[in-house]
């Protein structure tokens, strides 16, 4: 699995296109077929929908879900938004869909072969190659 981060438009999506031009895209919604590269971004607007529930098990199904694709396909690239930044948003929704995020991204980083921060369109390997 290789982990593309940054804030919001800092040019993950296009350093991702050159990277894997040819992969399968899924924005905001589970693969639903398999295919040898799939691109996953949005994972937040998944996560709106688990607000409810505990956010460790939350980070835990979804990561489980993202290990068992990436155990399928030839090459898995998760597209995710640096929510933190130490900036705590005032709506108790927005606390906790970046909190929710903040425990999935460490399993997803755990997970990783490889982890790339863009900043500005500039990448930066944070782990692997």
């Amino acid at each position: 699995m290789h982990i593309v981060i940054g804030g919001a438009f800092n040019g993950k999506r296009a350093y991702v296109k050159k990277l894997q031009p040819d992969a399968i895209w899924y924005e905001a919604q589970w693969p639903t077929t398999t295919a040898p590269k799939i691109v996953v971004a949005g994972l937040e607007g998944l996560l709106r929908a688990h607000l409810e529930e505990d956010e460790q098990q939350v980070a835990l199904q979804f990561a489980s879900r993202l290990k068992a694709l990436d155990d399928q396909c030839e090459s898995l690239t998760v597209i995710l938004t640096d929510m933190g930044r130490g900036v705590v948003p005032l709506e108790s929704e927005a606390r906790q869909l970046r909190d929710t995020c903040g425990r999935l991204y460490q399993q997803l980083f755990q997970q990783a072969q490889t982890i790339t921060h863009i900043w500005y369109g500039i990448p930066e390997i944070l782990k692997g190659r």
